[in-house]
């Protein structure tokens, strides 16, 4: 890991990247609607996506999945489409741990190979890889058509007769069927097996991961949660292989899927052993709990974590004004000391589009609230695919309802995406002046997280708490803060109001003193973003004065 780069991550759904097919029939067939194909992240796009500032791409929805799409003519097991969420079916519902999604190759028989020409391209464009890896629940069906000789199949082995045993697989719920509460009838499991989201028992319902297959590491969750890690359980060493197969593919990290929900025994005994082999290798987990990050952190050896609890919830309560800016503050106070080992983000496949009708609907609104995220610190910031152009998510694509997010059930092209790739030929013709606006306004913001060194491996110094008696600066609506490397300033100021503002910042003489300023040696500032001069010196215990538009932002930098 370059510890002075600033990591800068585009999510991307293969599948939904590189479809230029516009038919778009709701529930339509991988025949009707098209999907995209690794190789649609051409030479081309790769550059262009580097050129935007990315230090990272994550791959979302590699590994091969249950869906409703037959390969039975290459020896792909079929899949019952009953447990299988939408035609494409959800990459979090893996099949098979050793192969790829066949939906994503240009010829199915070819499709590892392909993967590997993906990673070589992407390495190429001076890209970092990443992948999922789904730790904690299988698709119903799990079957493993690729897995290399000598290893035994999730289950293989199971003892089918008890619920619990540390050396099985899965969870048990001997004698009894799957029988959820909805009508499931063409689909048959004997006995029924514990449900993904820590559901024991043969029924779950309609909002339960009833596609998935809870794994079993070990915790006996029926009889007190009581831990069985000596001897190793078998899952752990199943994953162990797993991981250090896709580490050989010479891909970079890994985003962990729901990784709270696997204990964190073992990922501390995992982590290490595949850093071992690959010591360049990241490890993201997902996790929720602010009160299990350091433990994850800590004693699971992650390198980040998701800050959607923190900070994703904050920027998004202070865009639809339901918090004041001054909220902010609290995000990066409650995780002192690991704030770098964060990864921020406003966009993800789970969350809803920032400029859909359910969060800020305009997608000018989210530019201040994407400053922070991106400039705040050190740590890693992402990006969803179609983020950088406005993209609403207002299509009801099928299993995936109108609700705000572009689907990870369906096959389905994105419009706005589709129209910046303009087949393959990424010259932003087909976009609207909004859509290149704000996608220009993304490169250049990305491009100062690693081009700047106050933003990449600076000091952070929040302005807020000098400010809230100044009758001149609004802390509901604005937030303040400095970066420092070196000699060079960096001043940010956001405006989440709707409307053009004049304010003033407060910064006295001990912040100088703190981060070791000399207010002599300090020029003119210029706002990196326009290239315009700030209308104020800095100074000690010298109001420091600027304009900002409605949904406005300044990085002003002095030397």
């Amino acid at each position: 890991m370059n510890n002075s780069e600033k990591i800068v991550i585009y999510q991307v759904f293969p599948r939904l990247f590189g479809n230029d097919n516009p038919t778009n029939e709701i529930n339509g067939s991988i025949e009707k609607n098209g999907c995209g194909k690794f190789s649609a992240f051409s030479n081309i796009a790769l550059n262009e996506i580097q050129k935007m500032g990315f230090t990272h791409i994550w791959y979302t929805g590699v590994i091969e999945h249950a869906t409703k799409t037959d390969y039975s003519a290459y020896g792909i097991s079929k899949d019952n489409p009953t447990v299988v969420k939408g035609n494409a079916g959800s990459p979090y519902a893996i099949k098979d741990y050793y192969d790829v999604d066949p939906d994503l190759a240009d010829d199915v028989k070819q499709r590892m190979n392909e993967f590997e020409e993906l990673v070589e391209r992407t390495h190429a464009a001076n890209l970092k890889m990443i992948i999922d890896f789904v730790p904690n629940h299988v698709a119903r069906q799990y079957h493993s058509d690729a897995k290399p000789a000598g290893i035994k199949d999730l289950g293989e082995n199971d003892n089918i007769h008890t619920s619990f045993d540390a050396n099985n697989n899965f969870y048990y719920i001997p004698g009894q069927a799957f029988a959820p509460d909805f009508d499931l009838h063409k689909y048959k499991e004997f006995p029924a097996k514990a449900t993904g989201n820590d559901k024991f028992d043969a029924h779950p319902g309609i909002n339960d991961w009833y596609e998935t297959v809870k794994l079993n590491y070990g915790i006996d969750y029926l009889s007190g949660g009581h831990k069985h890690f000596n001897p190793i359980p078998n899952t752990w060493h199943k994953m162990l292989d797993i991981l250090l197969f896709w580490s050989s593919k010479n891909i970079d990290g890994f985003r962990c899927d729901m990784a709270e929900m696997v204990p964190v025994e073992f990922w501390n005994w995992v982590i290490p052993q595949v850093k071992e082999k690959y010591p360049e290798i990241v490890f993201i987990a997902e996790v929720y709990n602010p009160l299990e990050y350091r433990n994850y952190l800590w004693n699971g050896k992650f390198d980040y974590l998701y800050d959607k609890v923190g900070l994703y919830d904050t920027l998004r309560a202070v865009i639809r004004g339901e918090k004041p800016a001054s909220a902010i503050t609290g995000c990066w106070q409650s995780i002192e000391g690991i704030q770098h080992q964060m990864l921020n983000f406003l966009e993800n496949h789970d969350e809803q589009r920032i400029a859909s009708v359910f969060f800020a609907e305009d997608p000018l609104k989210y530019i201040p609230a994407m400053v922070v995220a991106a400039t705040m610190n050190t740590n890693p910031v992402m990006i969803y695919c179609g983020q950088e152009l406005g993209e609403p998510g207002i299509d009801q694509e099928g299993f995936s309802g109108l609700d705000g997010r572009t689907t990870i059930f369906d096959y389905w092209s994105v419009d706005s995406i589709r129209k910046w790739r303009n087949k393959g030929k990424y010259d932003g013709k087909e976009l609207s002046k909004g859509q290149k606006d704000l996608r220009e306004f993304y490169v250049k913001l990305l491009n100062l997280c690693n081009s700047e060194k106050a933003i990449r491996e600076g000091l952070f110094y929040d302005l807020m708490y000098l400010n809230y008696g100044n009758s001149k600066f609004n802390s509901d609506k604005q937030y303040v803060y400095l970066r420092k490397a070196d000699n060079e300033i960096l001043l940010i100021v956001v405006n989440f109001e709707d409307k053009d503002v004049e304010t003033s910042i407060n910064i006295p003489a001990s912040v100088f003193d703190f981060l070791q300023i000399s207010p002599k040696k300090i020029g003119t500032g210029i706002d990196l973003l326009t290239k315009e001069k700030s209308g104020s010196l800095l100074k000690p215990d010298n109001l420091f004065r600027t304009a900002l538009k409605a949904n406005g932002v300044r990085i002003f930098k002095f030397l």
